[in-house]
């Protein structure tokens, strides 16, 4: 696979504090690519510095073959071919959403149309409202849809979904899957661990500057092989235990318990579980 973004080495610091410690990956064409981590994890400044924003002191970036700290009309060619969603901008408050977009639209050479770019964040019906007047969840669709409307080769997605109702974040994953599908290489950051299990295709856990593991959601961690987490009440209390022998455990409890085993489950551990234990918060474990 091609890569689109190639990073070695990458130091950042602010003062005494290292943000980034030596930070090496490689990013594929037409992969989903999220970023996930604790607050101070080093994910923004590794993002500013993806686009352009932040300068590095020392290492080497590569983002669509191009050195992101380029000038000039050669920077305008490179931001042509990437989008960005921020968290929140308040750039267009005064103007309708259809306005807004629009607006964008003429920033880039092969734009999107303006009024397909709405229906598929699912403002259509809201395109005449300015966007003071939106709700949270459609302001935070119409950043997606600036983020989308110049057609980019690579988009950046920074907690993409805070303010959707379950109902829109689905249907917003689902967008994001076809951008996908069409060919546009997507980094995600996100702290919605179901987000990241749903959408990447791989996962870069970060912590202290660092990245810990880069892999697949459903092999991260070596949860596919992970011990199972078994949960039940016993004298009030609900109990758990981890175990690579789940069957045996359970034929112990049940003699325990002569018979039935109250409120009995039996699960491997979600992504969650992977996350916490890999940044250093304890996750569900012996109790017996």
């Amino acid at each position: 696979m091609k890569p689109v973004i190639e990073i070695s080495g990458l130091h950042k610091s602010y003062g005494s504090f290292q943000a980034v410690k030596g930070l090496s990956l490689t990013i594929n064409q037409g992969e989903i690519f999220a970023i996930l981590g604790p607050n101070g994890a080093g994910k923004t400044t590794t993002v500013e510095i993806l686009e352009g924003f932040r300068a590095a002191d020392s290492g080497v970036v590569s983002v669509l073959g191009v050195d992101p700290t380029i000038k000039g009309k050669a920077a305008l060619a490179w931001r042509n071919r990437i989008g960005i969603v921020l968290q929140s901008t308040q750039d267009t408050d005064d103007l309708s959403a259809l306005e807004a977009v629009t607006h964008f639209a003429t920033y880039y050479s092969n734009p999107r149309d303006p009024l397909e770019v709405l229906a598929l964040v699912g403002l259509s019906d809201k395109s005449n409202n300015r966007a003071r007047a939106l709700s949270g969840g459609q302001r935070r669709r119409l950043d997606v849809a600036l983020g989308i409307v110049g057609n980019p080769e690579l988009l950046f997605l920074d907690e993409p979904t805070t303010g959707f109702d379950p109902e829109a974040r689905r249907a917003f994953w689902q967008l994001i899957k076809q951008l996908r599908d069409e060919g546009t290489t997507i980094v995600l950051t996100t702290h919605y661990l179901d987000e990241a299990e749903e959408l990447a295709d791989r996962v870069a856990v970060m912590n202290n500057g660092e990245i810990i593991e880069i892999s697949t959601p459903a092999l991260l961690g070596g949860r596919d092989g992970a011990k199972a987490i078994i949960t039940w009440r016993e004298d009030g209390v609900i109990k758990s235990a981890e175990s690579d022998a789940p069957t045996q455990y359970l034929i112990a409890l049940a003699e325990r318990f002569k018979g039935e085993i109250p409120e009995l489950t039996i699960r491997r551990p979600s992504l969650e579980d992977v996350y916490l234990s890999m940044i250093g918060i304890s996750g569900m474990g012996e109790n017996k």
